[in-house]
């Protein structure tokens, strides 16, 4: 189908794009890749009147590895993650989750900012800076913020970011350790049935911190604090990462869909988590 009328605007800076979605307010939407709005303005499933483009604004770009820090902007594709090599060396576990991102045409255009600030439980990006215990700074009328990503999404599509606020960067702490990104899908280009991604670093051959999150598993992404504890202090064996299972099931609340239905979801869930957490642990 093709989309109802709308106006085009392309600003070059951050406060000319700030100051559109200001102007017309609940008529204005910013894009990023556009994989999301594109889409569901064809189906006029969104009726935007004035479309914002963000492509032009070289402050969203960029990414940053400094000693212990690593910032990414909105702007910076899948594709200019997977060829950064201080991102591939230092974070090796975002170009393994984007890679299983879609497919080539999807990685080159699709955005990390678009990913974690759309709301789109499927995402894959979300999950993960949730694992990464990762900061979202928005920018609006009123200045920049910082939000934790594990305090970022209410449901599906419904973030912390207001209407008129832009997220411009992502930064998280370098991680160590061992980790993991595990996906179950259908076919390339889906979303996940089920996705787990998983941090853990070692101490004395034992679990000393674990972090683990889950992806299309309920309308946000999971990050279980339960789940991570329940390794703690073990070597990952059978019997924890069985209660470490468990601890996730319980926080995850799967719905029936063309991916099959919610036992199906949780079974996967189960097995995919399983054999993230014994290949990261396989790395620490």
């Amino acid at each position: 189908m093709i989309p109802s009328a709308f106006e085009y605007h392309r600003p070059g800076d951050l406060s000319s794009a700030i100051g559109l979605l200001t102007e017309y307010g609940d008529e204005a939407r910013v894009i990023a890749g556009g994989h999301s709005l594109i889409p569901m303005m064809k189906l006029r499933m969104a009726d935007i009147g004035h479309l914002v483009d963000l492509q032009d604004v070289a402050e969203l770009r960029g990414i940053s590895v400094t000693a212990g820090s690593i910032s990414i902007g909105a702007m910076v594709t899948q594709y200019d993650m997977l060829s950064h090599d201080g991102l591939a060396g230092d974070a090796p576990i975002l170009r393994e989750a984007a890679l299983q991102i879609a497919d080539p045409q999807v990685r080159y255009v699709g955005t990390v900012g678009g990913n974690v600030a759309n709301g789109d439980p499927g995402n894959d990006m979300p999950g993960l800076m949730q694992c990464l215990d990762a900061t979202f700074t928005v920018a609006g009328p009123d200045g920049s913020r910082d939000i934790a990503a594990r305090e970022f999404y209410h449901s599906a599509y419904m973030t912390e970011r207001a209407d008129d606020e832009i997220l411009t960067k992502i930064t998280f702490a370098t991680p160590s350790g061992g980790y993991a990104y595990e996906k179950q899908k259908r076919k390339i280009g889906d979303y996940a049935t089920a996705a787990a991604a998983v941090l853990i670093t070692k101490a004395d051959g034992k679990v000393a911190t674990a972090s683990v999150a889950m992806t299309n598993l309920k309308d946000t992404p999971v990050w279980s604090a339960k789940a991570g504890a329940a390794l703690i202090g073990s070597d990952c064996g059978k019997d924890s990462v069985a209660a470490a299972v468990a601890a996730m099931l319980n926080d995850i609340d799967p719905g029936a869909d063309n991916r099959g239905p919610v036992e199906f979801k949780r079974h996967v869930a189960g097995v995919i988590l399983a054999r993230a957490i014994q290949r990261a642990w396989s790395r620490a």
